[in-house]
């Protein structure tokens, strides 16, 4: 019977370019910016890699439809190299497949690397694409602004919340994602507006404002893992940053299907949440989890998956978000780099880019906004949008201290 791979791999090197309009640079640049930074943190040579995955997105926008631009841009011994992708969970099923295939035994070290170039389509949002008969058939005037402004609006109806006591909550979420994102220098958007400023911000989607929305991005991360005995030999010393959990939830359709679903939440969260708290061993998450990186393309999605985490109470996440729960000194830390928020959202990236902050502060490596003695972080991805998404969820913490 299936075990999980709790503690069976080891993340031992992370990079992360800096984000944001990235106008000098090709996906390529990004690539071995990010990668340069994570083979040299991991202390290796390229020619001790075994296999590599590639997250991207918009293939028709940059890298193109295979791993051949990793393998090349990054000069890679001639190994296996696989393109992935997932909506917005690219970047961690990039993670998945390395992470799979060391705890297989398949290979000893594989490279994880998620890229988007999305700042040179010259498009304000996230660019047009095909996605397939329904999308372009039944979709066609379909914008995420307006599908998560909607399930705003049925969460405020289902717990019969204010316009006003919503929008005061969506705006605490981004005024802290933009505090914390100021003290990071590889952030897109390092402002800090005030609340004021963002409740009386361009309405986008009402009751969404141009502060409730994350920017889109370029960017790269990239991550190398092994197991634990062969970090050992390759001279990691102290606690490891392992791999507690990595789980994924798509949509079957019940959303589109029929009413069963109000549409005040996620349906996949939940289902991956419990599957990725089963296989790391967590019974309470709220009280377990040192710090959390979660899909907030729009503010209400953060506030949303609050609840569908199982760390807020269903309906009292506002007061949560409002009380400073979430805060960078609060209980459970939620986007202590800055989020998608601030970062933007470089679709195959942002996945890895999260796993980057959760590695680097168990290391104590975070710099300015270093928290004190994390020990278990968790990072949530959302792709889609309510009606049909994806859920991907990571666990990572320390082993061996």
């Amino acid at each position: 019977m299936a075990d999980g791979i709790r503690d069976k791999v080891a993340i031992i090197g992370m990079g992360c370019s800096r984000f944001g309009e990235r106008w000098d640079c090709g996906h390529e640049d990004l690539m071995v910016e990010a990668f340069d930074e994570c083979l040299s943190d991991a202390g290796l040579e390229k020619s001790q890699l075994d296999a590599a995955w590639l997250g991207v997105f918009f293939d028709e926008q940059n890298t193109g439809k295979s791993a051949l631009p990793l393998a090349m841009g990054l000069k890679l011994p001639n190994i296996p190299a696989t393109r992935v992708e997932n909506l917005c969970a690219t970047g961690t099923e990039a993670l998945r497949g390395a992470v799979y295939a060391v705890a297989a035994g398949a290979c000893d070290v594989a490279l994880a690397l998620g890229v988007e170039k999305l700042k040179d389509t010259g498009y304000g949002g996230l660019p047009e694409r095909t996605k397939g008969t329904f999308e372009d058939l039944y979709l066609p005037n379909s914008t995420a602004p307006g599908a998560f402004a909607q399930l705003a609006s049925a969460y405020a109806a289902k717990y019969r919340v204010s316009t006003d006591e919503l929008k005061r909550a969506m705006a605490h979420i981004s005024w802290k994602s933009h505090q914390n994102g100021a003290r990071n220098p590889k952030a897109h958007l390092r402002n800090t507006p005030s609340i004021d400023d963002i409740l009386n911000a361009p309405m986008i989607a009402s009751p969404l404002g141009v502060y409730d929305c994350c920017g889109v991005s370029d960017g790269a991360a990239a991550a190398i893992v092994t197991t634990p005995e062969n970090a050992r030999r390759l001279g990691r010393r102290g606690p490891l940053v392992t791999v507690k959990a990595l789980q994924l939830a798509p949509s079957d359709g019940t959303e589109m299907r029929h009413d069963s679903w109000d549409g005040s939440h996620t349906i996949t969260t939940p289902i991956a949440a419990e599957r990725a708290y089963r296989e790391a061993g967590i019974r309470d998450p709220r009280r377990e989890l040192d710090l959390i990186e979660v899909h907030d393309c729009f503010s209400i999605t953060e506030l949303v998956i609050m609840e569908d985490l199982g760390l807020s109470p269903r309906g009292e996440a506002i007061r949560d978000v409002l009380d400073g729960v979430y805060d960078a000194d609060g209980e459970v830390p939620c986007q202590i780099d800055g989020g998608l928020k601030c970062f933007g959202h470089p679709i195959g990236a942002s996945g890895l880019r999260m796993i980057y902050e959760i590695y680097l502060q168990l290391q104590g490596r975070a710099g300015e906004r270093q928290l004190p003695d994390p020990r278990l972080g968790l990072t949530h991805n959302l792709g889609g949008i309510p009606i049909r998404n994806v859920a991907a969820i990571s666990v990572i913490g320390l082993h061996g201290a």
